[in-house]
């Protein structure tokens, strides 16, 4: 049995009531809300999923680059963002483009990190034009 495994999810859980999953909740909307208002601002950048209580990921495109390009810069730059299907190529084929980047925030993200991510995206938007 997984004995380590239990005892961590057991903590992980005391973790999570103890700040309340309510306040979890808000604060990556505010995350959320900050990371959309400054990639919305982004000329070329397109969002896709934008309903109002949607999970706190961002996937979006950027017009004449593709998404591995982006994925592999940002990594190079200390960023960790998704590229690809997402597991959703059936969507992805649907909208015609190649992947997407996706960013997520949580408990642990802050409007600073904010900050880096679009400083570097947009580093990487101008390394790829």
């Amino acid at each position: 049995s997984n004995f380590i495994g239990a005892v961590g999810l057991a903590k992980a859980i005391d973790y999570v009531e103890s700040i309340g999953v309510e306040a979890i909740e808000k604060h990556e909307r505010m995350i959320l809300g900050a990371m959309t208002e400054r990639l919305s601002k982004i000329e070329g950048l397109r969002i896709y999923g934008t309903t109002e209580n949607k999970c706190p990921i961002v996937s979006f495109t950027i017009d004449g680059t593709h998404p591995y390009d982006v994925g592999m810069i940002l990594d190079k730059l200390g960023i960790a963002i998704r590229t690809g299907h997402h597991c959703a190529e059936p969507l992805i084929d649907y909208l015609g483009v190649p992947g997407t980047v996706r960013a997520s925030v949580g408990l642990y993200n802050t409007k600073e990190d904010v900050d880096v991510f679009v400083a570097a995206l947009k580093k990487a938007i101008m390394m790829l034009g």
